[in-house]
């Protein structure tokens, strides 16, 4: 089944015949695989788990840039509008005048906004609109110069002992620690040893924390975001910690098992709910715990976490709440 974006796409097919193909954004189905009239098809995404789902049946590349052109872009419009400004300018930086893009997106994502983000480069105007979704085409008149050091953000704060966090458009916790995490990071006032994952790391403020007050520890910090890893990598260099940051669709890409792991699990996937990752960690973290270790997450008090922690490992216990979230802890 493809999205409601790509329904709208498939409506004009025939654009798609004998051109060069990219897709980029937020596409998350295999609708790049239906263009069997196209001369070629690639796919770039920033996150993990769709390449890994799509790649052995189009071109994909995973990653925050890319050097791949082509004589269509398709672009899919995300939750995020400085994670978009980020990759459209990045994609439009490499082409040349007359570069043609197609820009698609829910109506309640925002997509009405790359009209004035794209008016100053070139002519863009909707073609069609289904779905509750606006779809535009753009033709390049003006190549924008693209820099990474621009999007970059930085925070302290003064409960992190010092730590400075490093961030791209588009991660969690990009701006400011949120509630969770602050409620998570409270209970962390006892000694950690042996190794320890930081699944879902977004900017990398819980893995960091712990190896800057536990400098023993051996840490990994996970996430399918490449805007995330990215982060995650300059959050720990920056602030002089050793740790390996890996791609992973949950436990896919990791190896061995872990004395500690620890999240803030996602449960929004672009502008809904879903648990799919969080149900992944849960049921599948007892075979990455050495025995003994202890998995401790933090979620939205009205997550149904609970009943999938009991079924998982047979109970649960609740560290810390307040009147949004709470921490729960199990042990293998």
């Amino acid at each position: 089944m493809i999205s409601v974006e790509s329904q709208v796409l498939q409506r004009h097919l025939p654009f798609f015949a004998e051109k060069s193909v990219l897709f980029a954004g937020s596409l998350n189905d295999d609708f790049p695989t239906r263009l069997t009239h196209s001369r070629s098809v690639q796919v770039v995404s920033s996150y993990y788990d769709y390449v890994r789902r799509i790649q052995s049946a189009v071109a994909a590349e995973f990653g925050i840039e890319t050097t791949h052109r082509a004589e269509v872009i398709v672009y899919y419009w995300g939750k995020n509008k400085q994670e978009s400004a980020f990759q459209l300018t990045q994609l439009l930086s490499l082409a040349a005048v007359g570069q043609e893009m197609l820009v698609i997106g829910e109506n309640r994502s925002g997509v009405r906004s790359v009209e004035k983000m794209l008016q100053p480069l070139g002519n863009i105007h909707k073609i069609d609109s289904a779905r509750r979704c606006g779809l535009y085409h753009f033709q390049l008149q003006n190549v924008p110069e693209f820099n990474l050091q621009r999007y970059w953000k930085s925070y302290q704060r003064a409960d992190l002992a010092g730590l400075t966090l490093y961030s791209l458009p588009g991660v969690f916790s990009a701006a400011e620690l949120d509630m969770g995490t602050a409620l998570l990071l409270s209970g962390l006032n006892h000694s950690v040893r042996g190794r320890v994952l930081d699944l879902g790391c977004g900017v990398g403020v819980i893995g960091a924390y712990l190896k800057q007050q536990n400098p023993d520890i051996e840490l990994v910090m996970s996430d399918i975001h490449a805007m995330a890893l990215a982060s995650a990598n300059r959050t720990l260099q920056q602030n002089g910690l050793a740790g390996e940051v890996v791609a992973s669709d949950v436990f896919s890409d990791l190896q061995g098992k872990f004395d500690l792991i620890i999240s803030n699990p996602p449960f929004h996937d672009g502008v809904d709910t879903a648990y799919r990752a969080a149900q992944e960690l849960i049921a599948q973290a007892k075979w990455f715990l050495t025995q003994g270790g202890e998995l401790r997450i933090v979620a939205n008090a009205f997550l149904p976490y609970p009943d999938l922690l009991d079924r998982a490992f047979g109970e649960h216990q609740v560290l810390a709440k307040n009147n949004k979230f709470k921490v729960y802890s199990v042990y293998a």
